[in-house]
């Protein structure tokens, strides 16, 4: 999210907003500061790892990522 944050920047957007489904809130907090919005539907009390949050939380595997960047640059 950072390295696309400012990604971003380099292009003078009027405006940044990002949107996550959840957040810890010292991160969603570290982010509020690097952009013009958020939009976080659930900050929970204490937050251990993402994947608690999600049924199924699957690692992706490189060979996805690369393909998913080959895709991107279509």
């Amino acid at each position: 999210m950072k390295a696309a944050i400012l990604s971003l920047k380099k292009y003078s957007p009027k405006k940044i907003i990002i949107a996550v489904p959840v957040g810890a809130k010292e991160t969603i907090d570290e982010f509020r500061k690097q952009v013009d919005e958020i939009v976080c539907l659930h900050v929970p009390e204490s937050m251990y790892a993402i994947g608690e949050f999600y049924r199924n939380f699957e690692q992706t595997t490189d060979q996805e990522v690369v393909s998913f960047l080959e895709l991107a640059k279509r």
